[in-house]
C-alpha cells in the first residue's frame, strides 16, 4: 500500500469551514476512487492565525494514484474551491510505502 501525503495552510478563523468543505467534497471524492483505501485529515494550529492541514490517503498502488492524480504523482491535485481557503500549500506530495501485515 502507498500513503500519499499533502500539506496546506488556512487562516485559523477558516479552519472549521475548510474541514466541512473537505468532508463534503475531497474526502468522499478520494474515498470513492478505485484503489483508495482511506483518507485521513489532520490539522493543528501553528500560531500566527494559521492552521496546518495534512491530508493522507492510502492507495493500493502507484498506478491507482496515477488514475486519480495523473502521470506525475509528485504534484498535488487541487480544486478551484481550494483557493477560497488555502493561504499556502505544498504543491508536492510525499509518498511512503506502507507494509501491510498478512491477515491471520
Amino acid at each position: 500500500m502507498i500513503a500519499r501525503i499533502w500539506r496546506g495552510w488556512t487562516a485559523s478563523s477558516r479552519a472549521g469551514e475548510y474541514i466541512e468543505y473537505l468532508n463534503r467534497t475531497g474526502v468522499p471524492g478520494l474515498s470513492g476512487t478505485p484503489g483508495n483505501r482511506g483518507v485521513y485529515v489532520l490539522h493543528r494550529d501553528v500560531g500566527d492565525d494559521r492552521t496546518e492541514f495534512v491530508v493522507m490517503s492510502l492507495w493500493d498502488s502507484r498506478e491507482s494514484i496515477k488514475a486519480f492524480a495523473g502521470q506525475d504523482i509528485s504534484v498535488a491535485r487541487f480544486y478551484p474551491q481550494d483557493d477560497e481557503f488555502l493561504i499556502e500549500r505544498d504543491w508536492n506530495c510525499d509518498h511512503f510505502e506502507v507494509p501491510v501485515a498478512p491477515r491471520l
